[in-house]
């Protein structure tokens, strides 16, 4: 099949980043704008720019009947979700396979079952994957305090549904496990409306190492190497490294067998990232959770990979994919050249306990240079910069 018309799901940076990739390849492309929003850089160089209608902007990016009737209107053959918003929603895919149109990424299936962190953990630990020591809620409510204590301290307490920190809570003692539990609950049910709850082993001296896959509808996958993302502020990610910097070559290669193999079985196509928790002190790595989306931090990745020596474009290959055309490429085609750092910046209210906090701007002065990459639309900025020469 072919793409002639796409319509981006999403608005900001990511909305531009994939119809830059779009027009090169010769897609006619749309994106979503809200009544009551100022018009951005993607809004300028789409094609066409569709108004939504909601309450409020996040609202109307919400709304799966109305984009998919939007897609349906101006004849767009697929849809790219962007990340955030609809982007890991399998209810949004799946509505959009009953329309016909095709969704750039994997199949609501698939994100029906990695999007649940209790279903992916099982799925994960059925085909002899490793996960951390844990207690599911569901497996027996009335046991759950008593195996979960059992599990030992520290504990991280975390929401089943849902993603990005929200609910999580580390509970170093007994004395602190009722309030601890608690926070989660509330904090996952306002985000996800779902407050079931998943309780892990907390590893102190972890590294978080995420590693960025591919994969076809014909069964190929393909590793495009790992990032490190310990770097984190409320179990938010700060910055982002690639490759990451405190692995060694073995544990490299079976970090990222395991992201290979495990996306194999679970039929995934387009890009992903599986997360995993690398123990510093014994050397033995757990699955996290995967991400059923392009990613944030994927600059970083498009910097230091490379394809038989060229420079890699993740968005380029989602729709390559979604085409159902072959990725074209073998393991043995892929390498590293150098090293990258992003930064993301947040802002919060240093008078308020330094919670996150939206607000303008007077003035921002972005660097500039060979080395440096600055992706952004107004408050959506990633900065990365790069070793190994000028770009």
């Amino acid at each position: 099949m072919t793409i002639s018309k796409l319509l981006v799901a999403n608005r900001g940076e990511i909305a531009a980043r994939v119809v830059r990739t779009a027009r090169v390849k010769g897609i006619k492309t749309a994106v979503l704008r809200h009544s009551s929003e100022q018009e951005g850089p993607a809004h300028l160089i789409a094609d066409e720019v569709v108004t939504i209608e909601g309450s409020t902007p996040v609202a109307a990016y919400l709304d799966i009947a109305q984009i998919v009737e939007a897609a349906q209107r101006i004849g767009a053959d697929a849809v790219h979700p962007g990340y955030g918003f609809l982007s890991e929603n399998a209810a949004f895919v799946a509505a959009l396979e009953k329309a016909g149109i095709t969704f750039v990424g994997p199949t609501s299936e698939v994100i029906d079952l990695m999007g649940d962190k209790i279903r992916a953990r099982a799925f994960v630990e059925e085909r002899g994957f490793p996960v951390a020591p844990s207690a599911i809620e569901d497996d027996d409510p009335a046991t759950f305090v008593e195996r979960s204590r059992a599990v030992g301290y520290p504990l991280l307490i975390k929401p089943s549904a849902g993603g990005g920190g929200k609910g999580m809570r580390v509970v170093r003692s007994a004395a602190d496990y009722a309030e601890g539990f608690a926070a989660a609950q509330r904090e996952a049910r306002s985000a996800f409306g779902d407050d079931t709850i998943l309780v892990e082993k907390y590893v102190e001296s972890g590294r978080h190492v995420e590693v960025q896959v591919m994969g076809d509808t014909h069964g190929h996958v393909v590793h495009l190497f790992e990032r490190d993302c310990s770097t984190q502020r409320r179990h938010q990610k700060v910055l982002e490294e690639a490759p990451a910097p405190a692995i060694t070559e073995e544990q490299r290669a079976a970090i990222t067998g395991a992201a290979v193999a495990l996306a194999a079985q679970c039929g995934y196509t387009g890009a992903g990232t599986v997360e995993f928790l690398l123990d510093n002190a014994t050397g033995e790595f757990y699955f996290l959770e995967m991400n059923t989306r392009l990613q944030v931090e994927h600059p970083v990745t498009e910097e230091v990979v490379r394809v038989r020596g060229q420079r890699v474009d993740l968005v380029e290959l989602q729709l390559r994919v979604a085409t159902g055309q072959p990725l074209g490429i073998d393991q043995a085609d892929v390498t590293l050249e150098g090293h990258a750092i992003e930064a993301r910046v947040y802002a919060e209210d240093s008078f308020g306990g330094f919670l996150p906090q939206a607000g303008r701007a007077g003035e921002v002065r972005w660097p500039t240079g060979d080395r440096v990459r600055v992706d952004g639309d107004r408050g959506t900025v990633t900065l990365l910069e790069t070793a190994g020469g000028p770009r």
